[in-house]
């Protein structure tokens, strides 16, 4: 089945030119809404997805249609892949993946993204060596063993308000509750 989707963000966007658009490339059920591509809950766009089958052919407009970032249209593309679901855009015609050159595009993409992932990845880990080798490790600060111990004194005594608690020991609630759950000393 081809399946068209199709987004405008504000209500100014004409969505019936995008619908028309699909309609003219042989989709036969279209999805369409009018919903910011910032927003994470897109509800057509989650039906659709609920409905694709391997062999359909999701269509848009053009990829801003379709995603938010670059990084979301490739897990879009790569959760199409999973399902055998091609995507087609009319605006960017190299991407389609029902050619052998639009899968091609959609390899190098992946790539990049893969490629960009091992980078951040590469990234954080020389950043923390540098950090140690500062002296800085991270995680949660230690917590004062006598410090925690005379909070939780006070707290057991029901004599201080939590935020008094805080304000004498330096120990935050959550901190408090924590230790006070686990039974930790």
């Amino acid at each position: 089945m081809i399946i068209g989707y199709a987004r405008v963000s504000t209500k100014e966007q004409n969505i019936e030119k995008y619908i028309d658009e699909l309609k003219r490339a042989g989709c036969e059920k279209i999805y369409f809404e009018k919903i910011s591509g910032g927003k994470s809950e897109r509800p057509e766009f989650n039906k659709m997805m609920e409905t694709i089958r391997e062999n359909d052919i999701v269509v848009v407009s053009d990829l801003t249609r379709l995603s938010r970032s670059m990084k979301d249209l490739i897990n879009t593309m790569e959760l199409f892949k999973s399902r055998g679901v091609q995507l087609k855009s009319l605006k960017e015609a190299w991407i389609d993946t029902t050619t052998a050159q639009g899968e091609l595009m959609f390899n190098i993409f992946s790539a990049l993204a893969e490629f960009e992932r091992k980078l951040i990845k590469e990234r954080t880990k020389n950043g923390l060596e540098v950090a140690r080798s500062r002296g800085r490790v991270g995680g949660r600060p230690r917590v004062d063993k006598n410090k925690l111990e005379m909070a939780i004194k006070l707290y057991n005594s029901g004599e201080c308000t939590l935020k008094e608690i805080k304000e004498i020991t330096g120990i935050s609630k959550t901190t408090l509750y924590r230790y006070l759950r686990s039974n930790i000393l």
